[in-house]
């Protein structure tokens, strides 16, 4: 499994070893705002890291916990996967932050990286994500990642705004 990192986090593929910091970041009303709606159960943060080591071991990638490295704590959580969870899905970039860690760049920093090891490990010819259309703050992640908005799709029983980025694009941008 794929560890990577950044200037300030540690992305570690997600396990059980995460339940409790990510069952504080998944149980958060206004961090799940724009992802289900609601808050995560116990059960349901247990069944996400269980889907989540499956596809590790399938797939060799999946989820990341984002650890912040001065203080050792999950901050975050983020994915390379496939869109609709399906192999033939085009690769998707997705992510979420603890509320306290809102508006410090992590975000971004941990997008970037996610896209990097995306375009370089994986070869992936397209990386796409979506979003809750009124998730302006996701919007701009995704803009700084020279994604362009492609229009809204139904995705994950929602409508989402949808945003890609092919290879190409990607490899010929200027660095972030």
């Amino acid at each position: 499994m794929t560890l990577l990192t950044t200037a300030r986090l540690r992305l570690e593929p997600l396990t059980d070893a995460h339940f409790d910091g990510l069952h504080r970041l998944n149980s958060d009303p206004e961090v799940m705002r724009y992802i289900t709606g609601k808050p995560d159960t116990p059960e349901d943060t247990q069944l996400m890291i269980d889907r989540v080591k499956a596809r590790w071991a399938e797939w060799g990638y999946s989820w990341w916990a984002f650890i912040e490295q001065s203080t050792g704590e999950l901050i975050g959580a983020g994915c390379i996967q496939h869109l609709g969870r399906v192999i033939s899905g085009p690769h998707e970039i997705g992510w979420r932050l603890r509320r306290d860690r809102w508006h410090q760049g992590y975000a971004s920093e941990a997008a970037q990286r996610m896209a990097t090891f995306a375009f370089d490990d994986l070869n992936a010819p397209l990386l796409c994500a979506v979003r809750m259309p009124d998730n302006l703050a996701s919007g701009r992640v995704m803009d700084r990642l020279g994604m362009r908005y492609t229009g809204v799709e139904h995705w994950y029983d929602m409508d989402m705004a949808r945003h890609d980025v092919t290879r190409a694009d990607w490899l010929a941008r200027s660095p972030v």
